[in-house]
């Protein structure tokens, strides 16, 4: 139906960047927003960044400043560009869009399967 795959995490260290990317592919009829969240060990799943397809973005206030979301609508993609990372911003960061699809034109929240950002010296 619809896939959603992340890519970019890694290890960093504290006060370097890096760059997640994910690209949604299948029956994609709209794409209302797409947008990051994030789960830390112990923690529940909390938003990090969205963005939705009018260019309105929403930003955690704990990344504000530090980290960008930005899309490709002609790709289907999302990227989150992460500067000045601490090591709080240890988690699995996971990749959601609001999507209408086909043939049943039914719309929904998809996700990704995560990709491990850890920071750390």
């Amino acid at each position: 139906q619809v896939q959603l795959v992340e890519s970019g995490g890694g290890l960093v260290q504290p006060g370097g960047s890096l760059r997640l990317s994910c690209a949604a592919s299948g029956s994609i009829v709209t794409i209302y927003a797409m947008g990051w969240y994030r789960q830390a060990p112990g923690n529940q799943r909390e938003l990090v960044a969205t963005l939705g397809n009018d260019g309105t973005t929403n930003y955690a206030e704990s990344v504000k400043g530090r980290f960008t979301i930005s899309s490709d609508n002609a790709k289907n993609t999302v990227s989150l560009q992460m500067t000045s990372l601490k090591p709080e911003d240890t988690a699995v960061y996971y990749c959601n869009a609001d999507i209408r699809v086909s043939p049943t034109r039914r719309r929904g929240d998809f996700w990704g399967q995560g990709t491990q950002v850890t920071v750390s010296s």
